[in-house]
Protein backbone atom coordinates (compact mmCIF):
# COMPACT_ATOMS: atom_id res chain seq x y z
CA UNK A 1 0.00 0.00 0.00
CA UNK A 2 1.15 3.12 -0.61
CA UNK A 3 0.16 6.37 1.66
CA UNK A 4 -3.35 8.02 1.25
CA UNK A 5 -3.59 11.39 1.14
CA UNK A 6 -5.22 12.96 4.22
CA UNK A 7 -5.89 16.30 2.99
CA UNK A 8 -9.93 15.44 3.26
CA UNK A 9 -10.94 17.17 6.29
CA UNK A 10 -13.61 14.32 8.20
CA UNK A 11 -17.33 15.27 8.07
CA UNK A 12 -19.51 15.11 11.11
CA UNK A 13 -21.28 11.87 11.80
CA UNK A 14 -24.95 11.19 11.83
CA UNK A 15 -24.91 9.83 15.54
CA UNK A 16 -28.67 8.80 14.81
CA UNK A 17 -27.46 6.33 11.76
CA UNK A 18 -24.85 4.93 13.43
CA UNK A 19 -27.29 4.04 16.77
CA UNK A 20 -29.64 3.03 14.30
CA UNK A 21 -27.12 1.07 12.34
CA UNK A 22 -26.31 -0.73 16.00
CA UNK A 23 -30.04 -1.74 17.00
CA UNK A 24 -30.50 -3.54 13.50
CA UNK A 25 -26.74 -5.36 14.18
CA UNK A 26 -28.26 -6.47 17.71
CA UNK A 27 -31.80 -7.59 16.44
CA UNK A 28 -29.84 -9.43 13.76
CA UNK A 29 -28.05 -11.42 16.48
CA UNK A 30 -31.25 -12.03 18.25
CA UNK A 31 -32.95 -13.32 14.89
CA UNK A 32 -30.05 -15.79 14.48
CA UNK A 33 -30.59 -16.76 18.11
CA UNK A 34 -34.45 -17.75 17.82
CA UNK A 35 -33.76 -19.09 14.18
CA UNK A 36 -32.29 -21.91 16.40
CA UNK A 37 -35.66 -22.69 17.24
CA UNK A 38 -38.03 -22.56 13.49
CA UNK A 39 -37.57 -26.09 12.81
CA UNK A 40 -35.86 -25.00 9.45
CA UNK A 41 -39.36 -23.44 8.45
CA UNK A 42 -38.79 -19.65 7.54
CA UNK A 43 -42.92 -19.30 8.22
CA UNK A 44 -42.38 -20.34 12.22
CA UNK A 45 -39.26 -17.94 12.30
CA UNK A 46 -39.93 -15.23 15.69
CA UNK A 47 -38.39 -12.08 15.02
CA UNK A 48 -39.49 -12.78 11.15
CA UNK A 49 -38.01 -10.38 9.29
CA UNK A 50 -34.55 -9.89 10.84
CA UNK A 51 -32.86 -10.83 7.79
CA UNK A 52 -34.24 -7.56 6.03
CA UNK A 53 -31.44 -5.37 8.40
CA UNK A 54 -28.97 -6.89 6.15
CA UNK A 55 -30.90 -5.12 3.44
CA UNK A 56 -31.27 -1.60 5.75
CA UNK A 57 -27.46 -1.80 5.90
CA UNK A 58 -26.71 -1.68 2.78
CA UNK A 59 -29.04 1.34 2.44
CA UNK A 60 -27.05 2.78 5.07
CA UNK A 61 -23.80 1.93 3.34
CA UNK A 62 -25.09 3.71 0.26
CA UNK A 63 -26.43 6.93 2.03
CA UNK A 64 -23.04 7.34 4.21
CA UNK A 65 -20.86 6.50 1.66
CA UNK A 66 -22.06 9.00 -0.86
CA UNK A 67 -22.35 11.57 2.16
CA UNK A 68 -18.35 10.76 2.90
CA UNK A 69 -16.93 10.73 -0.46
CA UNK A 70 -19.09 12.36 -3.24
CA UNK A 71 -17.50 15.49 -3.12
CA UNK A 72 -13.84 14.76 -2.56
CA UNK A 73 -13.59 13.22 -6.03
CA UNK A 74 -10.96 15.91 -7.35
CA UNK A 75 -8.81 15.54 -3.74
CA UNK A 76 -8.30 11.34 -4.34
CA UNK A 77 -8.06 8.50 -6.45
CA UNK A 78 -10.06 5.46 -6.66
CA UNK A 79 -7.70 3.69 -5.06
CA UNK A 80 -7.15 5.93 -2.31
CA UNK A 81 -10.84 5.14 -1.97
CA UNK A 82 -10.85 1.71 -1.99
CA UNK A 83 -7.58 1.77 0.40
CA UNK A 84 -9.98 4.04 2.59
CA UNK A 85 -12.71 1.09 2.71
CA UNK A 86 -10.24 -1.50 3.27
CA UNK A 87 -9.25 0.21 6.25
CA UNK A 88 -12.56 1.02 7.46
CA UNK A 89 -13.93 -2.65 7.21
CA UNK A 90 -11.36 -5.16 6.35
CA UNK A 91 -9.78 -5.55 10.09
CA UNK A 92 -12.70 -7.46 11.47
CA UNK A 93 -13.33 -9.36 8.48
CA UNK A 94 -10.37 -10.88 9.40
CA UNK A 95 -11.01 -11.02 13.10
CA UNK A 96 -14.56 -12.65 11.88
CA UNK A 97 -12.83 -15.52 10.53
CA UNK A 98 -10.17 -15.99 12.99
CA UNK A 99 -12.51 -16.52 15.65
CA UNK A 100 -14.93 -18.81 13.44
CA UNK A 101 -12.18 -20.72 13.07
CA UNK A 102 -11.46 -20.64 16.78
CA UNK A 103 -14.98 -22.00 17.59
CA UNK A 104 -15.27 -24.13 14.81
CA UNK A 105 -14.77 -27.55 16.07
CA UNK A 106 -16.59 -26.52 18.99
CA UNK A 107 -19.62 -26.88 16.51
CA UNK A 108 -19.36 -30.01 15.91
CA UNK A 109 -22.94 -31.98 15.27
CA UNK A 110 -24.17 -35.52 13.99
CA UNK A 111 -27.78 -33.85 12.62
CA UNK A 112 -26.74 -30.32 11.95
CA UNK A 113 -22.85 -30.65 10.87
CA UNK A 114 -21.44 -33.96 10.50
CA UNK A 115 -18.40 -32.69 8.86
CA UNK A 116 -16.76 -31.03 11.44
CA UNK A 117 -15.89 -34.08 13.57
CA UNK A 118 -13.42 -35.56 11.07
CA UNK A 119 -12.38 -32.27 8.91
CA UNK A 120 -8.90 -31.93 8.88
CA UNK A 121 -7.27 -29.08 10.21
CA UNK A 122 -5.06 -27.86 6.87
CA UNK A 123 -8.58 -27.52 5.18
CA UNK A 124 -9.84 -25.20 8.11
CA UNK A 125 -6.58 -22.78 8.31
CA UNK A 126 -6.94 -22.74 4.15
CA UNK A 127 -10.59 -21.81 4.20
CA UNK A 128 -9.74 -19.07 7.64
CA UNK A 129 -6.72 -17.78 5.14
CA UNK A 130 -9.14 -17.81 2.30
CA UNK A 131 -11.58 -15.65 4.31
CA UNK A 132 -9.49 -13.31 5.03
CA UNK A 133 -9.07 -11.64 1.56
CA UNK A 134 -13.49 -12.54 0.96
CA UNK A 135 -12.87 -14.32 -1.56
CA UNK A 136 -16.10 -16.83 -1.66
CA UNK A 137 -15.24 -20.53 -1.46
CA UNK A 138 -17.66 -22.32 -4.17
CA UNK A 139 -20.03 -25.35 -1.94
CA UNK A 140 -17.59 -28.26 -3.34
CA UNK A 141 -14.71 -27.06 -1.36
CA UNK A 142 -16.69 -25.77 2.19
CA UNK A 143 -16.58 -27.23 5.18
CA UNK A 144 -19.41 -26.83 6.66
CA UNK A 145 -22.54 -28.24 4.83
CA UNK A 146 -24.01 -25.28 4.53
CA UNK A 147 -23.29 -24.02 0.96
CA UNK A 148 -21.81 -21.05 2.27
CA UNK A 149 -18.87 -19.01 0.54
CA UNK A 150 -17.34 -17.99 3.88
CA UNK A 151 -18.11 -20.78 6.46
CA UNK A 152 -16.69 -19.95 9.37
CA UNK A 153 -18.33 -16.88 9.45
CA UNK A 154 -21.76 -16.69 7.05
CA UNK A 155 -22.91 -12.92 7.52
CA UNK A 156 -19.13 -12.35 5.66
CA UNK A 157 -21.04 -12.90 2.41
CA UNK A 158 -22.66 -9.48 3.01
CA UNK A 159 -19.44 -7.74 3.31
CA UNK A 160 -18.13 -9.67 -0.12
CA UNK A 161 -21.36 -7.37 -1.99
CA UNK A 162 -20.45 -4.96 0.02
CA UNK A 163 -16.97 -4.33 -1.58
CA UNK A 164 -18.76 -5.06 -4.76
CA UNK A 165 -21.09 -2.37 -4.19
CA UNK A 166 -18.14 0.19 -3.22
CA UNK A 167 -16.28 -0.96 -6.57
CA UNK A 168 -19.35 0.09 -8.85
CA UNK A 169 -19.62 3.05 -7.19
CA UNK A 170 -16.00 4.23 -7.28
CA UNK A 171 -16.04 2.88 -11.22
CA UNK A 172 -19.32 3.91 -12.62
CA UNK A 173 -22.38 5.28 -10.47
CA UNK A 174 -20.21 8.19 -8.74
CA UNK A 175 -20.28 9.77 -11.86
CA UNK A 176 -23.99 9.83 -12.81
CA UNK A 177 -26.18 12.60 -12.79
CA UNK A 178 -28.86 12.35 -10.15
CA UNK A 179 -31.58 11.60 -13.06
CA UNK A 180 -29.08 8.82 -14.27
CA UNK A 181 -29.03 7.50 -10.92
CA UNK A 182 -33.27 7.51 -10.44
CA UNK A 183 -33.35 5.36 -13.63
CA UNK A 184 -30.72 3.09 -11.97
CA UNK A 185 -32.85 2.98 -8.91
CA UNK A 186 -36.29 2.45 -9.92
CA UNK A 187 -34.70 -0.70 -12.64
CA UNK A 188 -33.26 -1.78 -9.16
CA UNK A 189 -36.20 -1.34 -7.43
CA UNK A 190 -38.76 -3.42 -10.19
CA UNK A 191 -35.62 -6.21 -9.97
CA UNK A 192 -36.27 -6.59 -6.41
CA UNK A 193 -40.30 -5.92 -7.16
CA UNK A 194 -39.66 -9.03 -9.72
CA UNK A 195 -37.94 -11.42 -7.31
CA UNK A 196 -39.97 -10.71 -3.83
CA UNK A 197 -43.18 -10.27 -5.47
CA UNK A 198 -43.38 -12.95 -8.41
CA UNK A 199 -40.30 -15.07 -7.70
CA UNK A 200 -40.68 -18.67 -6.09
CA UNK A 201 -39.92 -17.55 -2.13
CA UNK A 202 -41.72 -14.84 -1.43
CA UNK A 203 -38.97 -13.34 0.15
CA UNK A 204 -35.27 -12.06 -0.10
CA UNK A 205 -33.64 -14.75 2.04
CA UNK A 206 -30.41 -15.64 0.69
CA UNK A 207 -27.18 -14.51 -1.29
CA UNK A 208 -24.72 -17.09 1.05
CA UNK A 209 -23.65 -19.52 -1.91
CA UNK A 210 -21.55 -19.58 -4.84
CA UNK A 211 -24.26 -20.44 -7.28
CA UNK A 212 -26.23 -18.57 -9.94
CA UNK A 213 -29.55 -18.74 -7.71
CA UNK A 214 -27.99 -17.38 -4.50
CA UNK A 215 -25.31 -14.66 -6.11
CA UNK A 216 -28.69 -13.26 -8.25
CA UNK A 217 -30.34 -12.60 -4.89
CA UNK A 218 -27.16 -11.23 -3.19
CA UNK A 219 -27.12 -8.70 -6.11
CA UNK A 220 -31.19 -7.96 -6.32
CA UNK A 221 -30.72 -7.38 -2.17
CA UNK A 222 -27.52 -5.01 -2.99
CA UNK A 223 -28.28 -2.84 -5.53
CA UNK A 224 -31.82 -0.99 -5.29
CA UNK A 225 -31.05 -0.27 -1.40
CA UNK A 226 -27.10 1.07 -1.58
CA UNK A 227 -28.12 2.77 -4.45
CA UNK A 228 -30.90 4.20 -3.21
CA UNK A 229 -29.11 5.46 -0.57
CA UNK A 230 -26.66 7.04 -2.11
CA UNK A 231 -29.56 9.10 -4.19
CA UNK A 232 -31.20 9.66 -1.07
CA UNK A 233 -27.72 11.19 -0.07
CA UNK A 234 -27.67 13.21 -3.17
CA UNK A 235 -31.13 14.50 -3.04
CA UNK A 236 -30.75 16.01 0.76
CA UNK A 237 -34.72 15.37 1.15
CA UNK A 238 -34.47 14.86 5.07
CA UNK A 239 -36.49 15.26 7.50
CA UNK A 240 -36.71 16.49 11.18
CA UNK A 241 -38.90 14.96 14.08
CA UNK A 242 -38.68 15.61 17.61
CA UNK A 243 -36.78 12.71 19.25
CA UNK A 244 -35.38 11.08 15.56
CA UNK A 245 -33.39 8.46 16.98
CA UNK A 246 -36.71 6.88 19.31
CA UNK A 247 -38.69 6.41 16.70
CA UNK A 248 -36.31 5.48 14.13
CA UNK A 249 -35.48 2.41 16.55
CA UNK A 250 -39.19 1.95 16.96
CA UNK A 251 -39.84 1.63 13.51
CA UNK A 252 -37.10 -0.50 12.59
CA UNK A 253 -38.12 -2.75 15.09
CA UNK A 254 -41.12 -3.30 14.11
CA UNK A 255 -40.41 -4.19 10.77
CA UNK A 256 -37.80 -6.59 11.68
CA UNK A 257 -39.94 -7.99 14.23
CA UNK A 258 -42.95 -8.14 11.61
CA UNK A 259 -44.45 -12.02 11.29
CA UNK A 260 -44.85 -13.55 8.01
CA UNK A 261 -47.53 -12.48 6.48
CA UNK A 262 -49.35 -15.34 4.27
CA UNK A 263 -48.39 -18.80 3.88
CA UNK A 264 -47.26 -21.10 1.30
CA UNK A 265 -49.99 -20.69 -1.00
CA UNK A 266 -49.78 -16.77 -0.97
CA UNK A 267 -46.15 -15.86 -1.25
CA UNK A 268 -46.39 -12.82 -2.81
CA UNK A 269 -48.16 -11.41 0.25
CA UNK A 270 -45.10 -11.02 1.85
CA UNK A 271 -42.70 -10.71 -1.10
CA UNK A 272 -45.11 -7.25 -1.01
CA UNK A 273 -44.13 -6.46 2.23
CA UNK A 274 -40.64 -6.92 1.73
CA UNK A 275 -40.63 -5.09 -0.86
CA UNK A 276 -43.02 -1.87 0.79
CA UNK A 277 -40.07 -1.63 3.46
CA UNK A 278 -37.04 -1.91 1.08
CA UNK A 279 -38.31 0.72 -0.82
CA UNK A 280 -40.46 3.13 1.18
CA UNK A 281 -39.90 2.19 4.75
CA UNK A 282 -36.36 2.31 4.98
CA UNK A 283 -35.50 5.29 2.66
CA UNK A 284 -37.90 6.68 5.37
CA UNK A 285 -36.08 6.20 8.32
CA UNK A 286 -32.81 7.00 6.76
CA UNK A 287 -34.24 10.05 5.68
CA UNK A 288 -35.91 11.06 9.23
CA UNK A 289 -32.30 9.50 11.12
CA UNK A 290 -29.85 11.97 9.22
CA UNK A 291 -32.66 15.04 9.57
CA UNK A 292 -32.45 14.55 13.36
CA UNK A 293 -30.47 16.19 16.11
CA UNK A 294 -29.36 14.80 19.39
CA UNK A 295 -29.63 17.31 22.39
CA UNK A 296 -29.75 14.35 25.16
CA UNK A 297 -25.94 13.81 26.27
CA UNK A 298 -27.23 10.31 27.16
CA UNK A 299 -28.87 9.43 24.04
CA UNK A 300 -25.84 10.75 22.13
CA UNK A 301 -23.99 8.24 24.01
CA UNK A 302 -26.33 5.58 23.78
CA UNK A 303 -26.12 5.92 19.82
CA UNK A 304 -22.18 6.43 19.88
CA UNK A 305 -22.15 3.29 21.55
CA UNK A 306 -24.59 1.07 19.75
CA UNK A 307 -22.71 2.73 16.60
CA UNK A 308 -19.82 1.73 17.71
CA UNK A 309 -20.46 -1.85 18.02
CA UNK A 310 -22.49 -2.44 15.45
CA UNK A 311 -20.13 -3.53 13.13
CA UNK A 312 -17.96 -5.80 15.27
CA UNK A 313 -20.92 -7.58 16.43
CA UNK A 314 -22.37 -8.34 13.39
CA UNK A 315 -19.45 -9.83 11.77
CA UNK A 316 -18.71 -11.78 14.80
CA UNK A 317 -21.42 -13.31 16.35
CA UNK A 318 -22.23 -15.90 13.85
CA UNK A 319 -19.73 -18.41 15.39
CA UNK A 320 -21.49 -18.65 18.72
CA UNK A 321 -24.69 -18.89 16.80
CA UNK A 322 -23.47 -21.72 14.97
CA UNK A 323 -22.68 -23.54 18.11
CA UNK A 324 -25.99 -22.81 19.97
CA UNK A 325 -27.85 -23.64 16.70
CA UNK A 326 -26.24 -27.44 17.01
CA UNK A 327 -26.57 -27.32 20.43
CA UNK A 328 -30.64 -26.96 20.45
CA UNK A 329 -31.07 -29.31 17.44
CA UNK A 330 -28.78 -31.93 19.02
CA UNK A 331 -30.23 -32.15 22.49
CA UNK A 332 -33.97 -31.08 20.66
CA UNK A 333 -34.01 -27.99 23.29
CA UNK A 334 -37.26 -25.95 23.37
CA UNK A 335 -37.57 -22.08 23.58
CA UNK A 336 -38.68 -22.50 26.78
CA UNK A 337 -35.60 -24.37 28.20
CA UNK A 338 -32.82 -22.86 26.09
CA UNK A 339 -34.02 -18.83 26.18
CA UNK A 340 -31.56 -18.27 29.12
CA UNK A 341 -28.61 -19.86 27.49
CA UNK A 342 -29.61 -17.53 24.25
CA UNK A 343 -29.67 -14.95 26.38
CA UNK A 344 -26.28 -15.84 27.60
CA UNK A 345 -25.14 -15.52 24.22
CA UNK A 346 -26.15 -12.36 23.24
CA UNK A 347 -24.46 -11.05 25.86
CA UNK A 348 -21.30 -12.67 25.26
CA UNK A 349 -21.58 -11.48 21.42
CA UNK A 350 -21.73 -7.91 22.55
CA UNK A 351 -19.01 -8.64 25.13
CA UNK A 352 -16.31 -10.40 22.40
CA UNK A 353 -17.78 -7.59 19.75
CA UNK A 354 -16.71 -4.72 22.47
CA UNK A 355 -13.59 -5.84 22.97
CA UNK A 356 -12.69 -6.60 19.38
CA UNK A 357 -13.59 -2.84 18.57
CA UNK A 358 -11.06 -1.55 21.72
CA UNK A 359 -8.46 -4.00 21.61
CA UNK A 360 -8.46 -5.19 18.05
CA UNK A 361 -10.00 -3.32 15.46
CA UNK A 362 -9.34 0.75 16.42
CA UNK A 363 -5.88 -0.05 17.26
CA UNK A 364 -5.40 -1.57 14.09
CA UNK A 365 -7.21 0.82 11.96
CA UNK A 366 -5.31 3.36 13.65
CA UNK A 367 -2.15 2.07 12.84
CA UNK A 368 -3.58 1.74 9.63
CA UNK A 369 -4.59 5.17 8.62
CA UNK A 370 -1.00 6.68 10.50
CA UNK A 371 1.05 4.62 8.08
CA UNK A 372 -1.05 4.52 4.68
CA UNK A 373 -2.38 7.94 5.28
CA UNK A 374 -0.11 11.21 4.81
CA UNK A 375 -0.80 14.90 3.58
CA UNK A 376 -0.47 15.92 0.38
CA UNK A 377 2.42 18.57 0.25
CA UNK A 378 1.82 21.89 -0.22
CA UNK A 379 3.61 23.44 -3.15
Amino acid sequence: MSSISTDIKPKKHYEILDGLRGVAAIIVVAFHILEAFNGGSRFKQIINHGYLAVDFFFLLSGFVVAYAYDDRWTKMTQWEFYKRRLIRLQPMVIMGMIIGAIFYYFQASDNLFPMIANMEVWKVIVTMIVGFTLLPIPPSLEIRGWGEMHPLDGPAWSLFFEYIANILYALVFRKFSNKVMSVFVLIFAGMLINYTVFGPKGDVIGGWSLNFEQINIGFTRLLYPFFAGVLLCRLGKLIQIKGAFWVCSLLITIVLAMPRIGDENSLWMNGLYESFCIILIFPLIVAIGAGGVIKNPLSLKICKGLGDISYPIYITHYPLIYWYTAWVVDNKVSLQDGYLIGIGVLIASITIAYLCLKLYDEPVRNWLQSKFQRRKEVA
